[in-house]
């Protein structure tokens, strides 16, 4: 088995999920106690945001160039950003280290293929929605996504950052998600992409009304694919 270097922290609560879904992701393919080999450097949160909110990006793609290449040095086999804003920084990380970095929006991609998906709605931060790190991704794939108009850019931002990255789901969070979800199929949306680790939590109410792609199951399914192999 492969060692997974994960770098978390951002937030902790998908981090969690993460743990979880590696653990249990190799527990079925193994049975018995098996379990996931990790090595994880789990980052302060509130520094990430600090830089993300100043525009420091650069700085930010250091340190997590910095943490990938001490998981390399521990023995990881594969790197992984678990969190779908800091993969803007992926590029730098990648750059620093000599074994793979699995991008999050890869395996996401092959998953919207395979159900020839073509017009997906992208929620997630305001940094992933509005810059062009993961919307390009996924139209060189030749996929069209959609994002909200910038009214409920702003509210699911905050709803990422004021309560999911907190541990706290709230009525007005489902309510969100699911009316975001609602009007995009109205305009012709084929699916929904959670591009946001911490969103999933949401859906713990019930689905979505378009079929939905949580792009921390899928990268942490990627993963452990990749470990076993």
């Amino acid at each position: 088995m492969k060692t997974i270097g994960l770098i978390g922290g951002m937030s902790w609560e998908s981090t969690r999920i993460y743990y979880e879904l590696l653990n249990r992701g190799v527990q079925k393919a193994l049975g018995g106690l098996h379990s996931a080999q990790i090595l994880l450097s789990s980052l302060d949160m509130a520094r990430i945001a600090g830089m993300q909110n100043e525009g420091r990006w650069h700085e930010a793609g250091e340190w997590l160039a910095q943490e990938a290449l001490r998981l390399q040095r521990a023995g990881a086999d594969v790197i992984a950003l678990a969190a779908n804003t800091m993969h803007k920084c992926a590029p730098q990380v990648a750059a620093a280290i000599c074994v793979p970095l699995l991008h999050i929006v890869d395996p996401l991609n092959a998953k919207l293929h395979s159900d020839q998906r073509l017009r997906p709605l992208l929620l997630a931060t305001r940094f992933t929605m509005e810059d062009r790190f993961f919307v390009e991704r996924l139209e060189a794939k030749q996929l069209t996504p959609l994002i909200p108009a910038l009214a409920d850019r702003i509210v699911l931002h905050d709803i990422i950052y004021e309560e999911l990255c907190k541990g706290v789901v709230s009525t007005a969070g489902v309510e969100a998600l699911q009316r975001l979800a609602a009007d995009a199929k109205s305009r012709g949306a084929d699916c929904v992409i959670l591009g946001c680790t911490e969103l999933g939590m949401l859906l713990a109410a019930g689905p979505l009304p378009l079929p939905t792609y949580d792009t921390a199951q899928i990268h942490a399914a990627a993963l452990v694919e990749f470990a076993l192999c």
